[in-house]
């Protein structure tokens, strides 16, 4: 018995804390699952009752308001990670170049992420405060008119677009200039000789290269931008009306308001499956380039 302890004693040391992991991960997901197939409200003392696949049919065929969240969280996911990539990734080649202060920059451009997210949201509802925000006097300055901001439903979602974009387009950038720091010069240096222009050297070598590394800060982001909870229930609570309810918020509403647990479970499962596609489609594209 001892011989087998031996030969095998760094399983025998992991296998208490993965199985551990394991159930902590596999728990919550089938305990949602069986609470998915079920109708229970939380302010009831009543158990729950089995109602099979109900509550997907009413999703998908019988809740508008499922639609249009899923419209606000496309929408605020795609502006936000596609405005953070695009500024994240230039931000980095300049920052990859030589110059004064340039770690002194690097640095600076960690504290959006260091602050906390609810802190950041609270300073950023207090910009966005029609009467008494810095948003709208410096507007005033220059002689334009205030902005409702967050209680306008016309924009709010595109202010929070905005503060999320501030908060995370530095991880794009951090995560992008460590791929371009681990690059080879060969490349680079055989383009120079070559007469490539800088533009030339960037769209055709150094992107290219470093795709890889950009699509996985992307996969991050994306994740987080989906599920993005925070800033929008300190801000704007998902209105005015429900400008600004996206499928997370919705999903909190239906659970913790509304008491539908029932219901809740099952529009997390479904959107934890809108999740999990869209972060294995983009990952396909880094495993696309990879494997050309």
């Amino acid at each position: 018995m001892n011989d087998v302890i031996d030969r095998h004693v760094k399983s025998v040391f992991a296998t208490p804390a993965v199985a551990f992991v394991v159930l902590m991960m596999i728990f919550p997901i089938a305990y949602t699952l069986y609470l998915s197939l079920h109708d229970w409200y939380g302010s009831t003392t009543s158990p729950p009752t089995f109602v099979g696949v109900d509550n997907y049919v009413r999703i998908f065929s019988n809740d508008p308001r499922f639609w249009d969240a899923l419209g606000r969280t496309l929408l605020f996911t795609g502006l936000a990670v596609s405005i953070q990539t695009v500024l994240g990734v230039a931000i980095a080649v300049l920052l990859h170049r030589q110059f004064a202060g340039r770690g002194l920059v690097r640095s600076l451009m960690l504290l959006p992420m260091i602050a906390t997210p609810v802190a950041v949201a609270l300073v950023w509802r207090l910009l966005f405060q029609p009467e008494l925000g810095l948003l709208n006097d410096m507007l005033m300055a220059v002689g334009l008119s205030p902005s409702a901001w967050v209680a306008d439903s016309s924009i709010a979602l595109f202010c929070l677009v905005l503060v999320d974009v501030w908060e995370w387009t530095s991880l794009i950038t951090l995560v992008t200039l460590s791929g371009l720091v681990a690059l080879p010069t060969e490349p680079m240096e055989a383009a120079v000789v070559d007469g490539a222009s800088a533009w030339q050297r960037f769209w055709l070598i150094t992107l290219p290269m470093v795709r890889p590394v950009i699509v996985i800060a992307v996969v991050f982001r994306l994740i987080e931008a989906l599920k993005t909870f925070d800033p929008i229930i300190v801000i704007t609570q998902g209105g005015p009306g429900f400008a600004t309810e996206t499928l997370n918020i919705y999903i909190y509403n239906t659970a913790f308001q509304y008491q539908q647990l029932g219901y809740a479970s099952a529009l997390l499962l479904v959107f934890f499956a809108i999740v999990f596609t869209l972060a294995a489609v983009t990952l396909s594209f880094r495993r696309g380039k990879a494997s050309s």
